[in-house]
């Protein structure tokens, strides 16, 4: 009888370390209650510094509950580093399957038409993919230019403008590459055909298209912009572009002086005629469509008539009388 009896209370107290296992690790650790958690888990890192994370961000109701589902499962070897965003109410069990399958969190990233690689580095590192100066580092590589087959000083304007899905932990070398890639796809053989015919490269298309963008808030606009440009480049008229000379002294989006508009660099379309040494941003594929199909006018010169539209003119005398028209309207708002 004593034996039965030794039997049962070592049954029970099996049965209730079975219960509190599975309690701990079937039950949603409290943090997690109140919404979904991120947590980074580093690569080379051990089974035990794994453990200790996911205790420290809450994300596992019991760090010994934890460590002995792994050995329950045999799944060490299986575990992959990575940042994971550990969805609400989700138990350790749950948190362990995230582990092994590798489904890390992704980051949206937005470039948007017209977007420089210097918005795209703060970005990226305000999603803390990476730094915003490794970024720029890498854009104006030789190496990476080299192996994209990027013309130009940089990246610049080769970025097509998307939405990316990115993962921390990629390289900032493997994220332009996909959005070089991208831009590479949109530059068809019959784009690059139509390109030859006006005697364009592609570096130029990009490089025209690029300053449609910026110039362009209503996209309706685009082919008109275009023509304005392609008739002043077949004068030999300088293009007067200025977000090409916000680019040449870093004023991005932000209003130009006389002393700019002056300055000599490369990038200023005041300065010197022609296209600039390279693209100013990253064009659309509809920037880059007016560019090889401009408007059939003969408009040489435009001004903005708000925050949208261009009043656009074939003689300076027309020009100048728009500028004062619209400046005085502005005045008095």
């Amino acid at each position: 009888m004593r034996l039965r009896g030794l039997l049962v209370g070592v049954l029970l107290l099996l049965a209730g370390a079975a219960g509190v296992f599975g309690w701990l690790v079937l039950t949603p650790a409290p943090a997690l209650q109140a919404g979904p958690l991120v947590v980074d888990i580093p690569a080379h890192e051990g089974l035990a510094g794994i453990a200790d994370r996911l205790s420290q961000a809450g994300v596992v109701r019991s760090r010994a509950g934890f460590l002995g589902l792994v050995a329950l499962k045999g799944s060490m070897r299986r575990l992959k580093a990575g940042e994971y965003e550990i969805p609400r109410d989700a138990s350790t069990l749950d948190v362990l399957d995230l582990l092994e399958s590798g489904r890390v969190r992704q980051h949206v990233i937005l470039h948007p038409e017209g977007a420089t690689v210097s918005e795209l580095a703060r970005l990226l590192e305000t999603e803390r993919l990476a730094r915003a100066e490794d970024v720029m580092t890498a854009a104006s590589s030789e190496r990476l230019r080299l192996a994209l087959g990027v013309e130009g000083p940089s990246l610049e304007g080769y970025l097509f403008p998307d939405t990316y899905q990115f993962v921390r932990g990629m390289s900032v070398d493997e994220m332009l590459t996909r959005m070089v890639q991208r831009m590479r796809g949109k530059l068809t053989p019959e784009v690059q055909a139509r390109a030859k015919e006006r005697g364009l490269s592609v570096h130029q298309l990009l490089t025209l298209a690029s300053i449609i963008e910026r110039e362009a808030v209503d996209p309706a606009e685009q082919r008109l912009i275009s023509a304005v440009f392609w008739n002043r480049l077949r004068l030999d008229m300088p293009l007067q572009a200025d977000p090409t000379v916000q680019y040449a002294v870093a004023k991005e989006r932000r209003p130009l002086t006389r002393a700019d508009l002056a300055r000599e660099h490369p990038f200023n379309t005041y300065v010197h005629r022609g296209l600039p040494p390279g693209p100013i941003a990253s064009p659309g594929a509809a920037a880059i469509e007016a560019a090889l199909d401009p408007a059939p006018v003969k408009f040489l010169y435009f001004v903005a008539r708000d925050d949208r539209r261009h009043y656009f003119s074939t003689s300076v005398a027309e020009h100048n009388a728009a500028v004062a028209r619209y400046r005085q309207a502005r005045r008095q708002l």
